[in-house]
């Protein structure tokens, strides 16, 4: 039987996961509003990509009317669904994951396995990319201008179901880098999981169905950007179906439990500068 001290931490994790959130992402807007060029940077980088989405997804279009029952209206909902999601992971996910493969390499990981919070909350919180942020509206000023433009209605429970697939792709996405950094405890050179990552989700701006099957269950169920990006844009344009949607959630839980777990064997194993 647990100890009431331990039922108490228990029950205060969540407090504990918000509170350390918090603190982190104010220590590290602050330092990024240090360099404010950065955003010009960031903007001009997002910009050429935009253009350069919205450009592609034109000259399909100029060939077809639709691409796997996907209107052109709806395929801007999908690239807008991509570049917000984008944002999300590369302010937040990836430089925190990225961090942790730095961290076991140079043996410094000790520093935050030693503090008195749960060292995967810990681990999972300390970066923050504030001008990533520009992603994040661009992607919401495409999805929004989509929208306008799909002529299917999307009711309240659409929109309700797109909030969930959205939350739902991004848990995925975050147990999918946690895995990658958690294996860096075993294997030395991480480094390129960032490079390959960024070109997989790239394949994110198109919806699964119209790739051949080994690449669909790959981006599905290996790197689960299905789950992040169509899926979430299939809700917003009322084509999601209720049973997707649960399996998403019974998906994400399975992930999140098994990543949670593969973490703890990693950290037991690790052999850091204080070993």
């Amino acid at each position: 039987m647990r100890s009431a001290a331990t039922r108490q931490w228990a029950g205060d994790a969540p407090m504990n996961a918000v509170r350390l959130s918090w603190l982190y992402f104010k220590v590290g807007a602050m330092n990024e509003l240090q360099y404010r060029v950065n955003f010009v940077v960031q903007l001009f980088q997002s910009a050429i990509a935009l253009v350069v989405g919205l450009v592609v997804l034109a000259l399909v279009y100029s060939h077809t009317n639709e691409l796997n029952g996907w209107s052109q209206s709806q395929l801007l909902c999908v690239l807008g669904i991509q570049i917000l999601m984008g944002g999300a992971i590369k302010t937040y996910i990836q430089p925190n994951m990225a961090r942790v493969i730095d961290d076991v390499h140079d043996g410094k990981l000790d520093f935050a396995l030693t503090k008195p919070e749960d060292s995967q909350v810990l681990v999972s919180v300390r970066e923050v990319r504030i001008w990533q942020v520009v992603d994040l509206v661009s992607g919401s000023i495409v999805l929004g201008v989509g929208l306008s433009r799909v002529a299917t209605s999307v009711g309240a429970l659409d929109t309700v179901a797109f909030g969930v697939a959205l939350l739902l792709g991004a848990l995925m996405i975050y147990c999918f880098w946690l895995a990658i950094a958690t294996a860096s405890f075993w294997v030395v050179n991480m480094w390129h999981a960032v490079e390959l990552f960024d070109g997989v989700f790239a394949t994110g701006r198109w919806p699964v169905g119209i790739y051949p099957s080994w690449l669909r269950f790959s981006v599905t169920f290996l790197v689960p950007i299905a789950f992040a990006v169509t899926v979430p844009a299939e809700a917003v344009t009322a084509r999601l179906g209720w049973e997707t949607l649960v399996f998403a959630a019974v998906f994400a839980a399975a992930l999140f439990v098994g990543t949670r777990w593969f973490w703890r064997v990693g950290v037991r194993n690790y052999t850091g500068a204080s070993a």
